[in-house]
């Protein structure tokens, strides 16, 4: 029988400055994190940092917003062990991956296209912003860290830590899904439940 895992994923992607973009900038994964799942319960976790293929200086706008220094990007994998190591995870079995928003994958595709190097995966896909927002009716896309507050939890960790978002979003999947089968569960309303048949018989009998 196939297993089937459930890999969360969050990158962190370099940025321009805001005044200077440079000619041909196009974001690249700079921290990669993960959490596969498998019957419930997290069964590896990997995060890491990764250095940019083209544009290996990050930004002062880049690294003061993610609060990622240079040495640590110089110091991460390559774009190419990042994919060996997807391509490993998919293998296993079925998988299905799971962001908050669609710009992951995006980027991630089109880091593997600049690469030259494959799509890792294989599976579906599932962007959990948009289930979030279809669930509950939103005009909006919600923020990871607003709507796992607005559950009332906290998040893991760190915003804009990649493998603290990762779980994050898994924390946001489990309570999205226990609400889908709580609903499944609840008996619909029938006319009989909303008013009072007694009393109308009673009025009726007059």
């Amino acid at each position: 029988m196939v297993k089937q895992y459930t890999i969360f994923i969050d990158f962190e992607f370099s940025m321009p400055q805001k005044n200077g973009v440079p000619k041909g900038f196009y974001p690249e994964i700079i921290e990669a994190g993960l959490a596969v799942v498998h019957n419930d319960e997290i069964i590896d976790q990997f995060s890491s940092y990764v250095r940019p293929r083209t544009f290996t200086v990050l930004t002062d706008r880049c690294k003061g917003f993610l609060k990622i220094t240079q040495h640590q990007v110089d110091e991460g994998i390559s774009i190419e062990a990042l994919i060996d190591k997807f391509k490993e995870y998919d293998q296993r079995g079925k998988t299905t991956v799971v962001t908050w928003g669609n710009m992951d994958m995006k980027v991630l595709r089109d880091n593997c296209r600049r690469a030259d190097i494959p799509f890792p995966f294989t599976g579906q896909f599932i962007d959990l912003s948009m289930e979030y927002k279809k669930f509950f009716g939103d005009q909006n896309q919600t923020g990871l860290w607003k709507a796992v507050k607005d559950y009332g939890k906290d998040g893991v960790g760190k915003h804009h830590r990649a493998l603290d978002d990762a779980l994050t979003t898994y924390n946001i999947y489990k309570l999205v899904e226990k609400d889908k089968q709580y609903l499944k569960k609840t008996p619909s309303t029938t006319i009989g439940d909303r008013i009072d048949l007694a009393q109308i018989m009673k009025k009726f009998a007059l």
